[in-house]
């Protein structure tokens, strides 16, 4: 089982593979509507992801685009 870090990180490398960008919202309050969201972007603001499963789905699978 990998760490949630690891995957975040094996994830960012495989968006810059592609010239995107995966980060992470930093907003710290858990009652924030974007506390613990990830956005993929590029030259314009992709996509938003609640969870590193769809971040990889988009990833990996071109029909999901």
């Amino acid at each position: 089982m990998t760490s949630v870090k690891a995957r975040e990180n094996r994830l960012r490398r495989a968006a810059e593979r592609q010239g995107l960008c995966l980060s992470k919202s930093r907003t710290r309050d858990p009652l924030a509507l974007s506390f613990g969201w990830y956005v993929m972007r590029g030259r314009r603001r992709l996509a938003h992801f609640r969870d590193l499963d769809g971040v990889e789905r988009w990833l990996t699978d071109p029909e999901t685009r």
